[in-house]
């Protein structure tokens, strides 16, 4: 690299929660898996003669806090983007904040669809898949499993939607209900309540009453921790529970609070990337996939079974610094927003060329309700068992045949 080359620098601002409840709901495990990326491409001298450096901030569990955050790397520290972001609670106003400035902001995770839906945002952008695709995919598993596993028509299995009452919970029970709407299925509960909450035994004594069958809970850490240990006081029963990413996702901190009761408990997510047949990913990607991986490790050597968390972040950064900036660089000269802005635009990767298995390409400014958002991006239902994360839907990616209604060995069992 030359002395002027190694004077290019972007300054990137990562922002995500490093304390406060959602650190270790998953947020902590999503900065990981940016800070290998971006520590990645440094080893391998940087991006198109630009040197990365990275400035991270901790949004401490709180949307106030992200967003001061936020403004201060924007215009104190004068990074160039911003990147990251876990907490969809932190996203919508943090994201209008941004565009308001002119920025470029690549979001990671955040996936409640009111961070982008029916909002014109101009300059941010997510690769991920939203709130609305998880809760429709749970709907969509049990309506295609209805008669092999409960021996009932879709029709007459009873459903219970709760979830944390924020833009992300929110957003995943719109699509969990719109879509058992669309399909005739019988939801008998739809109740919301505060990730912050102390005791959620009320919330229990509805489920009880509406005597569901099924379970969709959207919920972060704590509270996912807390509902449980409370439906096992109090005996509530269920044929099966499916969650939907966030706290869902962090597999061994739900061992470690709840021991094989989280046994064959679903969880909607992108598919983690250690699950993957390599041979159906890009060249390249799969030893990608294994870097990450042996970081993940060092970073974290207790770790039993590894996070999804890890391998989104890390796949949805890398989009950004092997396919957008290289163009923005090089066909629109330079790192501003708008040089971004077009780059990611003409973002064309089909599927099988990111880590996470799914392409990415983003709507024509306009043309939808959800600017800035990945169209083609999709989650998978996963299934844990004794610490194992398997595949059980779409069936062409499947790992195990999933297992419903609950085994009698579940606490829960109806």
């Amino acid at each position: 690299m030359t002395d002027a080359a190694q004077d290019k620098v972007i300054k990137i601002g990562v922002i995500y929660d490093y304390s406060g409840p959602l650190a270790g709901g998953g947020s902590e495990l999503q900065a990981l898996g940016a800070k290998t990326i971006i520590d990645y491409y440094n080893e391998q001298g940087g991006v198109e003669g630009y040197k990365v450096k990275a400035i991270y901030a901790d949004a401490q569990s709180k949307p106030d806090i992200a967003i001061n955050e936020a403004i201060r790397l924007i215009e104190q520290e004068k990074v160039d983007t911003l990147l990251g972001f876990y907490s969809s609670a932190q996203c919508v106003p943090v994201s209008a904040k941004v565009d308001s400035l002119k920025k470029f902001m690549w979001i990671t995770t955040c996936i409640s669809p009111a961070v982008l839906k029916d909002r014109g945002l101009k300059y941010v952008f997510r690769p991920q898949v939203h709130g609305g695709m998880f809760g429709e995919l749970s709907v969509e598993f049990l309506h295609a499993n209805a008669k092999e596993k409960f021996g009932v028509d879709p029709a007459d299995l009873r459903i219970a939607i709760i979830h944390e009452d924020g833009p992300y919970g929110s957003g995943v029970a719109s699509g969990n209900e719109g879509k058992a709407e669309a399909l005739g299925m019988n939801v008998v509960l739809n109740e919301g309540y505060a990730a912050t909450a102390s005791d959620l035994s009320a919330l229990v004594t509805k489920l009880k009453r509406a005597r569901p069958d099924i379970i969709l809970h959207t919920g972060y850490n704590p509270d996912i921790t807390l509902f449980f240990r409370q439906a096992k006081e109090r005996g509530l029963k269920f044929k099966a529970l499916i969650g939907h990413g966030a706290g869902y996702g962090v597999v061994d901190q739900l061992y470690d609070a709840l021991g094989n009761d989280v046994d064959y408990i679903f969880n909607v997510d992108p598919v983690s990337i250690w699950l993957l047949d390599p041979k159906t990913l890009k060249p390249g990607l799969a030893a990608m996939t294994d870097m990450v991986g042996q970081k993940y490790l060092v970073a974290k050597p207790d770790t039993k079974t590894k996070s999804a968390h890890v391998g989104m972040a890390a796949s949805n950064a890398n989009v950004f610094f092997a396919d957008v900036l290289p163009r923005a660089i090089k066909k629109y000269g330079g790192i501003d927003a708008e040089s971004l802005r077009k780059a990611a635009l003409e973002t064309d990767i089909p599927v099988g060329g990111t880590l996470l298995g799914y392409g990415v390409k983003f709507p024509a400014p306009g043309t939808t309700n959800m600017d800035g958002q990945n169209a083609i991006a999709s989650p998978v239902v996963m299934q844990y068992v004794q610490r194992e994360v398997k595949i059980a839907w779409p069936k062409a990616l499947q790992t195990i045949d999933p297992v419903m209604p609950l085994p009698k060995s579940s606490p829960y069992t109806k």
